[in-house]
């Protein structure tokens, strides 16, 4: 495969999976955001968007109408709902001869759809399901469409990376002791309310909620279970392992980064949560370096931030 498909490939999969994640953890927060005083809501607005990696405009104090256009309406924003799908679909332009014309369409129809929802409170709640919507599509139809050989790979590849990232953001956007979300809502940013209840029945808390987000090997959008995607695509992608474990800088950065998870065991996981949370973005940024600079053609930096596309 050419070197610039598979990038564009593996990107498609970033991009959707980062709509997605924002879409979902914007949602839950839009719902307290209201409900705090003005003063709350820009403290609260400019951690968020810290977490989320997305630029201000100028020096003046965050606030929800930036947050709003910021993390969801800015097309020049790399990091927003809209610049993430806009490039989604650039890239897909890019592969169009190797994604199936299902994705393609179906990227194309939801780029053409960001226009049309308006830019306040009520408007951003309705963007962010119907966002949420236009990406399990999106990713549905790649699943069922498309052959399990090297292009559907790298954009799982993309996905699965981007998914641990995200999740690791969205459990550190509670790192302010005063604002941090609920443990229903930290589940609800994952979509992981429902199977965290089946799980764990009567056992609620903070820490049995970051406990489920970040090592539960069953739900998809678990920290651990990401990291094991990621893995387990680049074994598919290169498959050669030698007799003294011999590996690629990604497998090796990922690997390290899921077992210390697995077998590190804590009395109280939230007090060592940013530790984690760090260590588990610096592996997915040290991975996605290793993967561009193996399979792609340019191996120019592909910071988290200020992506070109």
């Amino acid at each position: 495969m050419l070197s610039r498909i598979a990038e564009s490939l593996f990107w498609i999969g970033r991009y959707v999976e980062r709509a997605d994640g924002t879409a979902r953890i914007l949602d839950v927060h839009l719902e307290r955001l209201n409900q705090l005083p003005l003063a709350e809501q820009r403290t609260v607005s400019a951690n968020l968007l810290a977490v989320m990696g997305v630029d201000t405009e100028d020096d003046a104090p965050a606030g929800l109408p930036q947050l709003l256009r910021r993390m969801a309406f800015d097309l020049e924003q790399g990091n927003s709902i809209a610049g993430s799908l806009s490039a989604a679909r650039e890239n897909a332009r890019r592969a169009r001869e190797t994604v199936s014309a299902p994705v393609w369409e179906s990227l194309n129809a939801t780029w053409n759809g960001l226009t049309s929802h308006r830019q306040d409170v009520v408007g951003t709640y309705r963007f962010c399901t119907w966002v949420i919507e236009r990406t399990a599509t999106v990713q549905g139809l790649a699943d069922s469409t498309m052959s399990r050989d090297d292009s559907w790979q790298f954009m799982a590849l993309g996905r699965a990376l981007e998914r641990a990232d995200m999740t690791a953001r969205m459990l550190a956007t509670g790192d302010e002791e005063a604002f941090r979300l609920s443990w229903a809502n930290m589940l609800r940013c994952a979509g992981a309310y429902e199977s965290f209840l089946r799980s764990r029945r009567a056992a609620f808390g903070d820490s049995y909620a970051v406990e489920f987000l970040l090592l539960d090997r069953l739900f998809p959008r678990s920290v651990v279970s990401s990291l094991r995607q990621v893995e387990q695509a680049l074994i598919a992608l290169d498959p050669e392992y030698t007799r003294t474990g011999k590996m690629d800088q990604a497998r090796r950065l990922v690997g390290q980064a899921r077992t210390f998870l697995e077998y590190h065991h804590s009395q109280d996981l939230i007090a060592e949560l940013p530790e984690h949370l760090e260590r588990v973005q610096a592996a997915c940024a040290g991975a996605s370096d290793a993967i561009t600079s193996k399979y792609f053609a340019q191996a120019a930096e592909q910071a988290w931030t200020g992506e070109q596309v």
